[in-house]
């Protein structure tokens, strides 16, 4: 510029203003910035000054890894400087990690334990099943011990009473309680240690409906069976998943010390349930405290009862976690470790399930299987306990919890049902190897053999392995009780044992396959059926007059009930030789009786008819001259 005079010049500066940055991020992670402001998924897109150098950290979720930055800065670290006016775009990928091929491949762990069904009651059958629906344990080699068809024991009259199928819904309680439990075990010598007949289900059936004002005072009703047309959503998932012909009850006893072995691995020397001795609740550590003081998460799930009650005490009246004094500690101290089952449900389907979670029974609103311990109609039915599961596991498979959950089903103890296999050798779990709390009058008392101890376990009960990574179609045949759930969670979570009962148990690796993953998408199970009439009564004796009855005259069967009926019953009725009792008899609500007139066959030395209630037979015996 050449001047000819004086001039004068401005320079205007203007304030540059903030600059973006923009953050977009592809998989599963999390990217934040220093300064603050960037929190990515959620916040991701802020201003910064001009001139402000922002640091971008990248924390890939579990199941993933981070790949790197791109945009503005396109490396594994990304450090931006920002300039006024401008937009800065950096993005971050993260990429989803291969499936672990190991145990650590499950991240949810559930467990419900229903009530008072033995294997041979529930899945005796199963063989059978896997033949007539093409099954490939049916020809496979797979081998299964199941009910037997020559099983027995003998009632009251003298007479053996085998399998049976029942065809009620619900059923007379028998006990399985210390005593009855050894009696059941061996009937005559129930402290023997050496020798198991399995002889005294029916014994102690009949002994405990006499006892409490039963029908079924010959203990006929030990001996029924459930198969897949009754429970056909069981026996379909325990054939197409996993079961175990080797799966026991911890304690040759009733549910409360069975339940306890559920949560502390001991019972802390308890037979019996600790209102019925007034003992207080067990100081043993639980495997709650044990996963709580190790960063691992859990829950307990509650069925609300009749009246809806959610609260946090509701749900705590209805846990066996009260029988321990740390119940009592989680309900003041932590009480969102309690949830209601529709939010186990919601869990699911959200993908928000703890690492471990216990589903408590649900027998307040008849949902737990449990024989009735009182006669009545419409009472507690093993189908609408089956379907209530049915609702659990299917909302699980269809949820994104699916991928990574093993759902195992068990029942508490056999429930006075009859099987074969005797109890098996066991480690006592600590130093108190006996029962303390029995009576001076109870059988074992002061007898230090094994079976008067807690180095038995008690009788089979049915179990389910549920999970995309069970193996197919799979039976274990090793010795398990309760407490290899309990090594499960040990195992997987690196958690130490809580007593020597689970830390001598396997850890149940042998139902996975983790690198097949064989139930990736889960199969479509059958609707459990509803087809099953809830009739408690059975027959006291049916009795044929004359006696002996003359070979081609008139007799008449006369059936018997101990006391009246409560419904309208039909009695189906059967003889040995055709033709000579009508298909069906009734006996009338309000009576106890009904006579039916027959003509004795010729060509006969003997007459037997049954008469069959709910599945339950009663058979009478007459000489024929």
């Amino acid at each position: 510029m050449s001047l000819a005079q004086d001039q004068s010049v401005t320079a205007t500066f203007t304030t540059l203003g903030p600059g973006q940055l923009n953050v977009t991020v592809s998989g599963s992670g999390t990217v934040t910035s220093n300064p603050a402001g960037i929190d990515c998924p959620g916040t991701c897109s802020t201003s910064f000054n001009d001139g402000t150098i922002v640091t971008l950290t990248a924390t890939a979720a579990s199941g993933y890894s981070f790949s790197g930055f791109g945009g503005a800065c396109p490396s594994m670290s990304c450090q931006v400087t920002v300039s006024g006016g401008q937009t800065s775009d950096v993005s971050a990928t993260f990429a989803q990690l291969p499936p672990p091929q190991d145990i650590t491949a499950i991240n949810h762990i559930i467990i419900l334990l229903q009530e008072n069904r033995s294997f041979d009651h529930y899945f005796g059958r199963l063989a059978n099943y896997w033949q007539s629906h093409n099954f490939p344990q049916a020809t496979n080699g797979t081998t299964f011990d199941g009910l037997p068809a020559n099983a027995s024991n003998i009632d009251p009259n003298g007479d053996a009473v085998g399998p049976f199928n029942f065809q009620s819904a619900c059923t007379e309680n028998p006990s399985p309680s210390w005593n009855e439990s050894h009696g059941d075990r061996n009937r005559f010598n129930p402290e023997d240690s050496n020798n198991a007949p399995m002889d005294g289900f029916v014994h102690t059936a009949a002994k405990d409906a006499s006892g409490v004002g039963f029908y079924d005072v010959l203990g006929h009703r030990a001996m029924g069976y459930f198969d897949d047309n009754q429970l056909n959503f069981y026996y379909f998932m325990a054939s197409t998943f996993a079961t175990s012909d080797r799966w026991f009850a911890p304690a040759l006893t009733r549910t409360q010390p069975n339940r306890m072995y559920m949560f502390g691995a001991t019972s802390q020397g308890h037979a019996n349930a600790l209102n019925t001795t007034n003992s207080p609740p067990l100081t043993a550590e639980t495997v709650f405290q044990l996963m709580e003081s190790n960063g691992v998460s859990w829950k307990i799930y509650v069925h609300p009862d009749s009246t809806g009650c959610t609260t946090t005490q509701c749900l705590y009246s209805h846990s066996y976690l009260n029988q321990f004094t740390y119940g009592k500690s989680v309900l003041n101290n932590l009480p969102s470790r309690y949830a209601s089952t529709p939010q186990l449900l919601t869990d699911m389907q959200n993908g928000t399930l703890p690492q471990v979670s216990f589903i408590e029974p649900a027998g307040y609103v008849g949902l737990d299987e449990h024989s009735p311990t009182v006669d009545g109609t419409n009472l507690d039915s093993v189908q609408a306990g089956a379907a209530y599961v049915e609702s659990l596991v299917n909302t699980l498979m269809a949820s994104p919890s699916w991928k990574d959950s093993v759902f195992i089903l068990s029942f508490d103890e056999p429930g006075g049902f009859y099987d074969h296999v005797p109890p098996q050798p066991a480690v006592p779990p600590d130093s108190i190897q006996y029962p303390t709390d029995i009576a001076s009058t109870d059988i074992c008392a002061n007898n230090p053999t094994p079976v008067c101890g807690f180095f038995v376990t008690g009788f089979r009960v049915p179990l389910i392995v549920i999970s995309p990574f069970t193996k197919a179609n799979y039976v274990s045949h090793t010795v398990m009780d309760h407490t290899a759930m309990l090594k499960l969670i040990e195992t997987r979570f690196n958690l130490p044992s809580l007593t020597l009962r689970d830390a001598a148990q396997p850890d149940m690796t042998e139902f996975f396959d983790f690198v097949n993953v064989p139930w990736a998408t889960p199969p479509t199970p059958p609707n459990q059926l509803h087809n099953l009439p809830c009739i408690m009564e059975a027959l006291n004796s049916v009795t044929i007059s004359p006696n002996p009855a003359p070979a081609g005259g008139q007799a008449s069967v006369t059936l018997t009930l101990v006391k009246n009926a409560i419904q309208n019953l039909t009695v189906s009725l059967s003889a040995d030789s055709p033709n000579v009792v009508p298909a069906t008899a009734q006996i009338a609500n309000g009576t106890s009786s009904a006579m039916v007139n027959i003509t004795v066959p010729t060509g006969v030395t003997s007459l037997t008819v049954t008469g069959t209630i709910g599945g339950i037979p009663v058979s009478g015996t007459v000489a024929v001259q």
